[in-house]
């Protein structure tokens, strides 16, 4: 399986998704701490994609 990441900001929620596949209801999600929230491949364990909370806060700050 080809694996591309891709990027979708939403800006009325200000998060920005990384994404290595699609979201599927399978998907585990865990806080990593710093507003960061990671969404795991149930079988492997694998980090398939993280939600950036409050992105344009963190470019602002110059993070």
């Amino acid at each position: 399986m080809d694996k591309r990441l891709t990027f979708h900001y939403d800006r009325e929620a200000d998060i920005l998704y990384i994404n290595m596949v699609p979201h599927y209801p399978a998907q585990e999600s865990e806080e990593m701490g710093d507003e960061i929230i990671a969404r795991f491949n149930p079988e492997t364990g694998q980090i398939e994609s993280l939600e950036v909370l409050f992105f344009t806060a963190r470019l602002l700050r110059g993070e």
